[in-house]
């Protein structure tokens, strides 16, 4: 028979240790997993206590492994070949799942998860290494093998399987709520959306846009940007903010050493209004103590006066360097240090105040009617969806969400081409 893989086994991890939560945890995965799996229309999924099972049935298990290696809450998981529970037909799987004319070393672990199965764990791992050392020049290495091959034995199926992929691990994405994450162009808050995102909490992106003093290339980096995250969670809401008039505003009416402060006032208090109106528990940001001026604690303080909702900032005590690494890691480095500045970075005063008083901040903003241009901005937001694709690239088609609900699909080349300046 030829034998091939046709199943992925997934295995849940920290999931483990949640107790009574355990079950909603497990379907939330599995939901996370077939939104992120729907592009490969043939799979079929099978939810069990301890363990997730994937039929493969004619699709690529490289393209879906990739795309399994960004769901949060999978701890690992392997490519799996299912045979009867029949120690000849287990057997036989295993000889014929390897590449036996190679010169290789291996160990065999196998386990009974049904007790009543005839063959107890060491006598199974005897007999498939004597049938590979007999029909190959492999030799045992119990200490540090080439290949491993496991064999799960379970009253309806046994599966054997080699290689284990190091999943995302984390929790899965929804099971902690959701969130308002502030996008910039910048290295941090792709890196804080990864983050929150690792801990359960689903996201949406929020971007303050100040055409035409910010290119449109600025707002297109940050699109790559939330493609490029978008698969930890399967898609990802982006509201783009109109915000330069309200920008102008704060210069007009305010000390150019509080112009950071201000906008990032205005920032949280759109972000709040979005929040509410999507259903949000929490607004996210990049911010790490001292890394710039408006993020001292002082700024901190003064910034969060103008909401209640909570504001998470998952990279706060991380230095550049480990930001930078992580950023590295989740891919989206080279795309946050191309040259395009955002709305901050733009209108950077030169002498920015690092400790802003409150009070002071408050004056600024009774010079000019700030109430209605934020209601304008959370009015006039523009809401795009993204959806991560086949080759866990991302799909290039946007969703722009209308305020009755409705969607227009869109291309990247035809959005780009309709919001050029």
């Amino acid at each position: 028979m030829d034998y091939r893989y046709d199943h992925i086994l997934i295995r849940y991890g920290e999931l483990s240790l949640k107790g009574k939560n355990r079950n909603s945890f497990i379907k939330q995965l599995m939901v996370n997993v077939k939104k992120a799996l729907k592009s490969f229309e043939t799979l079929e999924f099978e939810r069990q206590h301890d363990r997730m099972y994937i039929y493969l049935h004619d699709e690529n298990a490289e393209q879906v492994s990739e795309v399994l290696k960004k769901v949060f809450g999978i701890s690992s998981f392997s490519l799996a070949i299912k045979t009867k529970p029949d120690m000849d037909e287990i057997i036989q799987a295993c000889l014929d799942s390897q590449d036996l004319d190679a010169c290789k070393t291996f160990k065999v672990a196998a386990r009974r998860s049904d007790k009543t199965f005839p063959i107890i764990s060491d006598q199974m791992n005897r007999l498939v290494a004597t049938a590979i050392l007999k029909n190959s020049n492999w030799k045992v290495d119990v200490h540090n093998p080439d290949v491993k091959v496991v064999v799960e034995v379970h009253k309806d199926a046994a599966y054997i399987m080699t290689d284990r992929i190091e999943g995302a691990g984390g929790y899965p994405v929804g099971v902690g709520g959701k969130a308002m994450v502030l996008l910039s162009g910048g290295i941090d808050s792709p890196v804080a959306s990864y983050l929150m995102m690792k801990r359960g909490t689903h996201i949406e992106c929020i971007h303050y846009a100040s055409p035409p003093y910010t290119s449109q290339n600025a707002q297109d980096k940050v699109m790559e940007l939330a493609q490029q995250i978008c698969g930890y969670q399967g898609d990802l809401l982006v509201h783009v903010v109109p915000f330069t008039n309200l920008q102008l505003a704060i210069y007009q009416h305010a000390d150019e050493s509080y112009a950071i402060t201000l906008m990032r006032r205005m920032m949280m208090r759109i972000a709040t209004g979005l929040a509410e109106k999507r259903h949000a528990q929490a607004i996210a940001t990049g911010e790490s103590i001292g890394q710039v001026a408006s993020q001292t604690l002082e700024s901190m303080q003064a910034i969060n006066e103008v909401t209640c909702t909570p504001i998470i900032r998952p990279v706060v005590c991380m230095d550049k360097v480990e930001i930078i690494d992580l950023a590295k890691k989740i891919g989206t480095y080279e795309t946050s240090i191309l040259p395009y500045e955002d709305c901050c970075t733009i209108f950077t005063p030169k002498n920015p105040v690092t400790k802003p008083k409150i009070d002071r901040c408050k004056k600024y903003e009774d010079r000019f009617d700030f109430e209605t241009m934020v209601n304008d901005c959370i009015e006039n937001v523009e809401s795009i969806w993204i959806h991560p694709k086949k080759e866990d690239k991302t799909e290039t088609v946007y969703v722009n969400a209308n305020a009755d609900g409705s969607v227009d699909k869109i291309t990247v080349s035809d959005w780009l081409k309709n919001h050029s300046s």
